[in-house]
């Protein structure tokens, strides 16, 4: 987002973290979550509350007759925030309101200290998707139920995973918004990252790090990049040895695999 945009879901953001403190988090996620559907289903109605050349009030006034006691309290307060601001286009609003979604179950797992089991989960779920063909198929394919993707992921996750990142995973299966589904859960990992302003590092090792591994690794790249870095740790056969990082659009490629064919290439010359 940039310009108006940008600004508006910066107040947007301050307004959910105050209603979010309320102890209802998640209600309120999920009155957002079902509002971003709505929108997305309602082209019209989008355009009309995101409209700037009409008045603000008037935009209120229209969302307050149409969610008026559909949604929580705390969510129509935020919603009301947002329909009120200005937005350089009809799409920033919708993703705005995606985005507080999610930060709303964020909050609701930091609350329950749960907020790095929620991360770890989101990441290793994608790539557990991302490893069998069959599962990405069936919670990516829009003609499957929305209630069968339910079940499914229940079975696989209910007992397993915290009440947020089922949550989470869920609302990407039945409403990726054009996303796939990887892209979705580590789009809601950034967001989670981002809630405490933290970088999040793909390390890729052949062997498992010990806890003190884990814990030198984290502060070396926490002081290379001046914030606090959340680690997910891959388990990767090809790297050999040594490890691999990806922070962003960084990598740091200290693997045995790729010492040798840069030596290779050394050798061929």
């Amino acid at each position: 987002m940039r310009g108006a945009s940008r600004a508006s879901l910066a107040e947007a953001k301050e307004r959910l973290a105050a209603a979010a403190a309320g102890g209802q988090a998640s209600e309120l996620g999920d009155g957002l979550f079902a509002v971003t559907t709505l929108l997305d289903s309602e082209p019209a109605l989008l355009r009309s509350l995101s409209d700037s050349a009409r008045d603000g009030q008037a935009r209120t006034d229209l969302l307050v007759s149409l969610l008026g006691g559909k949604v929580s309290e705390a969510a129509l307060d935020v919603l009301k925030g947002l329909v009120s601001s200005r937005w350089s286009a009809p799409g920033d609003l919708v993703d705005a309101t995606e985005q507080l979604a999610v930060l709303a179950y964020v909050e609701a797992a930091d609350a329950d200290g749960q907020l790095d089991d929620l991360e770890d989960e989101l990441f290793r779920f994608g790539r557990v998707v991302n490893g069998h063909p069959d599962l990405r198929t069936v919670l990516s394919n829009p003609f499957v139920a929305a209630e069968r993707k339910r079940e499914l992921l229940n079975e696989l996750l209910g007992s397993r995973a915290t009440t947020q990142t089922l949550r989470l995973v869920t609302q990407a299966a039945i409403r990726p918004r054009g996303r796939s589904l990887d892209a979705s859960l580590a789009e809601y990992a950034r967001l989670a990252a981002q809630r405490r302003a933290r970088l999040v590092a793909e390390v890729h090792v052949a062997a498992g790090l010990t806890a003190e591994q884990t814990a030198r690794l984290r502060a070396a790249l926490s002081a290379a990049y001046g914030h606090d870095v959340h680690l997910n740790v891959v388990l990767d056969p090809e790297v050999i040895g040594g490890m691999s990082i990806r922070t962003g659009d960084e990598l740091i490629d200290g693997s045995l695999v790729t010492r040798l064919a840069s030596l290779r290439r050394r050798l061929a010359s």
